[in-house]
């Protein structure tokens, strides 16, 4: 009982985070230059705060029609996510057009990847051959191609040296939420099936790496300036995009 009440304290308490993310991002003007940002906070709180608990009451937690569209709002997530670490591409290469052509491009083929490489899976396994199969396989693929993106993109600003705190502290939010839920999941594999510390970890962790991400972006927005300057080495993006290549 006691962890049931903590389970439905901790998704309430991401639900009211999710909508100071938003009111803050309105209160400080923020949404100007953080457009993506400000369109996928929204999205999250409408699928996650309002669609998903609509459905499981409606159909219930265990019924079909729940768990198909907790898949389908799992790949409107990863699909926002992917364009926000995008968006976040972008912001870094803002002063090195050579290498963000080369980064948009790279993008653009991780994504025809990701599709293709799900395809494929769903072709070759019969028994994921269905919606609810689909929707699952690229939920997956892309939420771990958002969490190599995003380690590809903090390393890209430390190598670039560039002096945006608020970047930073975006970036580092969404890696609380990926590489955190992805140790979490490989722990739990780890460990035996009916052990109640595995059935622990999966209830509760993914909800603090979620907490943990939007607290870092409440911070961002907060504690960063209205007016974030940009300083890339000069060179240094055209000479990182053409090792890249070259390798």
């Amino acid at each position: 009982m006691a962890d049931l009440v903590l389970a439905h304290g901790l998704q309430y308490l991401i639900y009211a985070m999710e909508v100071c993310v938003g009111l803050l991002l309105v209160r400080h003007a923020t949404w100007r230059r953080l457009k993506a940002l400000s369109l996928y906070v929204p999205v999250l709180f409408l699928l996650d705060g309002v669609a998903r608990p609509a459905v499981c009451n409606y159909f219930g937690q265990e019924s079909a029609a729940y768990r198909s569209f907790y898949w389908l709002t799992e790949v409107v997530l990863a699909l926002g996510a992917f364009l926000l670490i995008c968006s976040f591409f972008r912001r870094a290469c803002a002063r090195e057009e050579k290498l963000w052509r080369f980064v948009r491009a790279l993008l653009l083929f991780v994504f025809i990847l990701v599709l293709v490489i799900s395809a494929v899976f769903i072709l070759r396994n019969p028994n994921h051959n269905d919606a609810g199969g689909f929707t699952t396989v690229i939920g997956q693929n892309l939420f771990f191609t958002c969490l190599v993106l995003n380690t590809l993109l903090f390393v890209m600003i430390q190598q670039l040296a560039i002096d945006d705190d608020e970047l930073a502290l975006l970036v580092g939010g969404i890696g609380i939420q990926f590489a955190g839920e992805a140790a979490v999941l490989a722990l739990f594999n780890l460990l035996p099936a009916d052990s109640r510390f595995a059935d622990a970890l999966l209830r509760f962790l993914p909800v603090f790496c979620t907490l943990g991400m939007l607290l870092t972006w409440a911070y961002a927005i907060v504690k960063t300036p209205q007016e974030v300057p940009v300083y890339v080495q000069p060179g240094q993006g055209a000479k990182l995009a053409e090792a890249i290549a070259d390798s």
